[in-house]
């Protein structure tokens, strides 16, 4: 363990090498948590509201409530093993080795040929890419380690988002905690910035919340954008928060003009915003400085 750990510390190559592997393996389990999680959720929801619902002696609607989730009780990010939605066959260890699997089995289930979402060796691929650079870029260290932990995070905060508007919780107030905790020492700032950055960063979207609330009656985004951008701010600080509120909204507009002109989007039908948070997250984490310094000379 010893010579593994001298290795790494001594080779950029060996140790950039590794983390893309690990990286691999993550991404894999990113994919599980981005597939269960919402679903772990429903079911949660369903079960509290039936709990209400029988407190109020409303048996009939709280039975009915119960039975809308599939969800087992004991479906979590561990158990059952992984299998095909359609045949059930439980997927093997050799089936789950990232990207290379999905490769060999020419993107179908091993048992009935069903066809297997590119969605999964992409977000794996994905996350290794970013394991490796982020090794590469800060080398060997705790900044290395923890910048990694911040961008899986932040992949499969997007894809949940993407898929069902919804950032949850159990992955943005951790990420939040985790960040301060890594900005003791200021491993990215500060930690009197860092604590800033959480409060700022909160506040701020929660201010556009409220004001667009008042002024159409509508709600314009959800409480979990203000919850990763305050986890944002946590890790990186304050000062880089004006660079990701503005990248993020450039981008976003961007998008939703593109989507709207297209006509694949209403006017009235939501887009996710932490998409466009966890990539300004991402930029400024690894960019954020020189683009601040560049940006800032410009008006010298």
């Amino acid at each position: 363990m010893t010579d593994l750990f001298n290795l790494l510390q001594s080779s950029p190559f060996a140790f950039t090498t590794t983390a893309t592997i690990v990286g691999l393996m993550v991404g894999s389990f990113l994919n599980v948590v981005i597939y269960r999680l919402p679903r772990m959720m429903q079911r949660d929801w369903n079960e509290q509201a039936a709990m209400l619902l029988e407190d109020a002696k409303l048996t009939d609607c709280a039975t009915t409530l119960r039975g809308v989730s599939e969800t087992p009780s004991n479906y979590n990010l561990v158990v059952p093993r992984s299998a095909c939605p359609k045949c059930g066959q439980s997927i093997s260890a050799v089936q789950n080795i990232p990207v290379i699997s999905y490769l060999v089995l020419r993107g179908k289930c091993a048992n009935c040929d069903n066809p297997i979402s590119a969605r999964y060796p992409i977000i794996e691929a994905i996350s290794g890419l970013f394991a490796g650079y982020i090794a590469w870029h800060f080398g060997f260290g705790m900044a290395a380690v923890a910048a990694m932990l911040f961008a899986w995070s932040l992949i499969a905060l997007t894809v949940i988002d993407i898929d069902t508007q919804l950032l949850p919780d159990s992955i943005t107030l951790p990420l939040l905690w985790i960040g301060l905790l890594f900005n003791i020492p200021g491993t990215f700032a500060p930690l009197s910035s860092a604590i800033i950055g959480a409060v700022a960063g909160y506040l701020s979207l929660w201010s556009v919340y409220w004001a667009f609330k008042l002024a159409t009656g509508k709600e314009g985004m959800g409480f979990g954008d203000f919850k990763l951008l305050a986890a944002i701010g946590a890790w990186l600080g304050w000062k880089l928060l004006p660079l990701v509120i503005l990248l993020s909204s450039f981008v976003g507009a961007a998008v939703g003009i593109v989507l709207i002109v297209s006509q694949r989007h209403g006017r009235n039908v939501p887009i996710p915003f932490g998409p466009y948070l966890a990539a300004a997250g991402l930029i400024a984490m690894l960019w954020g400085g020189d683009i601040n310094s560049v940006y800032l000379g410009l008006f010298r």
